[in-house]
């Protein structure tokens, strides 16, 4: 039986399309058959998440763990079957994605507030015509060019 006694990581860090989690000694230990075994950077030392399908690129990795002189392997995609490690990971990874989906939500606004002006300026050109202001209508539709 696997279980997470602890699971903190080293460092996280946003590099392009990756989303890094490195671990280090003392900061990943796993309780297994009643005994706790510390995580040696020998093998694996980080989880790579792809930052937009938030998927862990690397599930083949092997993680090392060490109790004494005995060691154990542990495939990624082992220990993302259970729950703590995915509970954990979630929690680090929390931060990153909120502040991807705030970033998402700021460039939806700014295409709102884009095409609000562009309407808005339509709506100027409209009424310099009506009211027949070449001066107005030269100014507003250069403007309406250069967006």
């Amino acid at each position: 039986m696997l279980s997470i006694k602890l699971f903190k990581p080293y460092y996280v860090k946003e590099e392009g399309e990756y989303i890094r989690v490195v671990l280090a000694y003392q900061y990943f230990s796993l309780l297994m058959d009643d005994e706790v075994y510390q995580f040696v950077p020998l093998e694996g030392r980080e989880i790579r998440i792809h930052r937009e399908t938030q998927e862990i690129e690397n599930k083949d990795a092997v993680f090392v763990f060490q109790k004494g002189k005995r060691y154990n392997r542990i495939v990624l995609s082992d220990l993302m079957k259970i729950k703590e490690f995915q509970q954990h990971l979630n929690t680090i990874l929390s931060p990153y994605t909120v502040m991807q989906q705030s970033q998402e939500k700021e460039h939806q606004i700014n295409d709102v507030i884009i095409e609000l002006e562009r309407h808005n300026l339509l709506r100027l050109i409209d009424r310099a015509l009506d009211e027949q202001n070449k001066e107005d209508f030269y100014f507003y539709t250069s403007i309406l060019n250069k967006m």
